[in-house]
């Protein structure tokens, strides 16, 4: 028998916040599964990292490496892969891979039902937003369900998407296996209000939770957004509590397999200056659980483990053929990768390995919004984090370190070329960036 599959993903959550503090619920969970210590996206920005789950490939090979470009039909999503095994295929909250990014041209739906054929193949339950921080704010706001229906929500937004997705299991009644993808907006920040917009009731209850060390040594506006900000993880937390109670009511949760994880992190203005599209652990580093339906956990696994390798895993819980193309290794089986490739667009042309021990970066000149790679980079950031954990001191001009960067600079063009970039050119520092 094929199990359910639900990926619940939040938006910009640090890895650090799963904790029996921030995430109880959660947290007691992680026993019946398998939390991965060092998780890390392959793209920190929304709509790439979206492109990346529901493809299997890198941003570079779907075309989709900035907020804004449709989902490519040059690879079947992943949703597909499931309709065509016999399951339901559901989706709830934040899209983000329908609407052109060109303005005044092409389609744009950011505030309007998504049609059918940019839904990724999601096909028995819909209840999404393109853009959701457009169609809602922290309280209040609208969806569109699967009939282009407009469908409003009063109180808080993580909690009203979480209710969406209780809808569909209390009314299900065929007795096919479903895949549910719930994309929740939390704890991402409500753009038109530039603020982090957590629960009413426990709002101030964070304000005396100790800010991270990798934040802290450096500015940002952490003091002013963190309790919000982790008054909304929890609400999440709360919510897959709730989830997770009615699978055990409807005698599903021993046939349902859920994997929790988050599209990016999030270093509150401390490397740049917004939230994401850097290379450094606050923002790459995600959490990462797998855990129902009789999973085999085994309690913590510390390898290295990518976002890219989540389609390969959902795949192969379902028993579906993993297709060749696919980037990732499925994290069921005793792979090992050497590292986790980041793609950062936007902000920065970057390219970034994280391994166990380094993190090696490297920037190409020029704007980041008009060019998607580069064939020239300089190298940009090296973290020794055995000895540097918080990512304090930038190494990357430091002579000692020379054999591990050409090491990690080879490394690094060996993956660059396997997501079907063109082999770079990479000098040294041009010049000393921020600590």
């Amino acid at each position: 028998m094929r199990p359910n599959i639900i990926v619940y993903f939040s938006d910009q959550q640090r890895w650090d916040t799963l904790n029996e503090t921030v995430m109880p619920n959660l947290s007691a969970l992680k026993d019946e599964g398998t939390v991965f210590e060092n998780s890390f996206t392959c793209q920190p920005v929304c709509g790439p990292a979206r492109a990346c789950f529901q493809t299997g490939v890198y941003a570079t090979q779907n075309k989709s490496y900035w907020n804004g470009i449709p989902l490519t039909k040059d690879y079947k999503p992943l949703a597909e892969f499931f309709n065509e095994a016999g399951y339901e295929t559901a989706y709830v909250g934040k899209w983000h891979l329908a609407s052109d990014r060109i303005p005044k041209a092409g389609f744009h739906c950011e505030k309007e039902a998504i049609p059918k054929e940019r839904r990724g193949g999601y096909k028995h339950f819909w209840r999404a937003a393109d853009v959701l921080e457009f169609t809602s704010h922290g309280y209040d706001g609208y969806v569109f369900d699967e009939n282009n229906t407009k469908r409003e929500f009063k109180g808080y937004r993580a909690d009203c998407i979480n209710d969406f997705a209780l809808e569909y299991i209390n009314t299900k009644t065929s007795d096919k296996p479903f895949f549910l993808f719930i994309s929740q907006l939390e704890p991402h920040h409500q753009n038109d209000r530039g603020h982090f917009e957590g629960r009413n009731e426990t709002r101030n209850s964070f304000k005396n939770y100790p800010i991270p060390e990798d934040l802290a040594f450096l500015k940002g506006n952490y003091n002013l957004e963190f309790p919000d900000y982790l008054s909304a993880v929890n609400a999440l937390d709360d919510n897959v509590g709730r989830l997770v109670k009615i699978l055990k009511e409807k005698g599903l949760y021993q046939n349902t397999v859920i994997i929790y994880t988050s599209d990016h992190g999030c270093h509150f203005k401390t490397r740049n200056l917004e939230y994401k599209r850097s290379p450094h652990d606050s923002c790459i580093r995600t959490p990462l659980v797998i855990f129902g339906g009789g999973y085999n956990g085994r309690g913590t696994d510390k390898r290295i483990a990518s976002l890219i390798d989540l389609p390969p895993t959902v795949l192969d819980l379902a028993k579906i053929d993993i297709p060749e193309y696919y980037m990732g290794k499925s994290l069921l089986r005793n792979e090992e990768r050497k590292c986790a490739f980041i793609q950062i667009s936007e902000s920065q042309i970057g390219r970034a390995v994280r391994t166990k021990d380094f993190l090696y970066s490297i920037r190409a000149i020029g704007n980041g919004f008009t060019r998607h790679s580069a064939r020239i980079y300089y190298e940009d950031y090296l973290y020794d984090l055995k000895k540097d954990p918080q990512q304090k001191i930038n190494l990357i001009k430091s002579p000692k370190y020379d054999d591990e960067k050409e090491e990690l600079k080879n490394l690094l063009i060996q993956e660059l070329i396997n997501a079907g970039e063109k082999k770079p050119i990479i000098h040294p520092a041009a010049i000393l960036r921020r600590k």
